[in-house]
């Protein structure tokens, strides 16, 4: 059975104030991308011991650390040297908090990832020993403004590289932002299911006459909900779901959805992510039903 969840910056900066929100759900894991305005890899020690003592008498553990690793460009290499150093503190930071497993990217999407798919394999190499070396494990997000969008291109990705080290982040709704993504579920889910080590979970759809597509309410787009969390609950997956709700009454930018953190972005994010939480438990009372 899955552990559901949340990204408490899809709440709120104010950590605490996020975690009474958690409890009042009776949330069982939280995943950490900010908190009091700092990236994770930018939390001090002292944040750190501060989370782990909020977190204490909840109950809550730390699904994961979402962290900006290799969001940036892959032909800049002292972007790509300092993007090490985020995993490496993403890692620490990780393991104080109880969780080995550490998000990351592939690169920002330059429009031609199979011409430089063996310099995204080679650029991944460092990583694979860091989280071998630290028994951690690299969480790979299908993700449109990167260079692996889909789940047919992250489920490549995994078998290149050929890890237990490196595993997938699946996130449904990124599929819909993709240009060439496919149907979440089935078609792109039994792409990746059994590489899957953590899951993200929001909504969205194409604007009929523009096409351009956009987050929603959970339960409003075009993500068949009740299908997707019927084969987790059917599957072996243990893992956490976190919502990542992304969706706002007034439409984050494509820069917010993008590098998402700090203070603007999480602006209505309690409102929407209770929209999206009593939404989606909803339909997990007609899925157990």
């Amino acid at each position: 059975m899955f552990k559901l969840g949340v990204m408490t910056d899809e709440i709120s900066q104010d950590f605490a104030h996020a975690i009474q929100v958690c409890q009042e759900y009776q949330l069982q894991t939280v995943e950490i991308r900010s908190a009091w305005d700092k990236p994770p890899h930018k939390l001090s020690d002292d944040d750190v011991a501060e989370i782990a003592r909020l977190l204490a008498p909840t109950g809550m553990t730390v699904s994961n650390i979402a962290a900006p690793f290799y969001k940036c460009d892959i032909d800049d290499d002292a972007a790509c040297e300092e993007h090490l150093q985020v995993l490496a503190r993403c890692i620490e930071v990780g393991r104080r908090l109880g969780t080995n497993v550490v998000r990351g990217f592939t690169f920002w999407n330059t429009g031609r990832t199979l011409e430089i798919w063996e310099q995204i394999l080679e650029r991944y190499q460092r990583p694979v020993q860091m989280a071998v070396d630290a028994e951690a494990v690299i969480a790979v997000e299908n993700e449109a403004a990167t260079s692996v969008a889909t789940a047919k291109l992250l489920q490549r990705f995994l078998t290149d590289i050929n890890n237990p080290h490196v595993k997938g982040l699946w996130d449904p709704a990124n599929e819909v932002f993709a240009d060439e993504g496919e149907r979440p579920y089935p078609e792109a889910f039994r792409r990746i299911e059994k590489q899957m080590v953590h899951f993200h979970l929001k909504d969205a759809r194409r604007d009929a006459e523009s096409g351009e597509p956009a987050c929603v309410p959970v339960g409003e787009g075009i993500i068949d909900w009740q299908g997707q969390l019927r084969a987790l609950l059917a599957s072996d997956y243990d893992g956490a779901v976190s919502l990542e709700t992304h969706w706002r009454p007034t439409a984050l930018t494509e820069e917010q959805l993008n590098r998402p953190g700090g203070a603007a972005f999480s602006e209505s994010g309690e409102y929407a992510s209770r929209v999206c939480l009593d939404n989606l438990l909803r339909i997990m009372k007609q899925v157990a039903g």
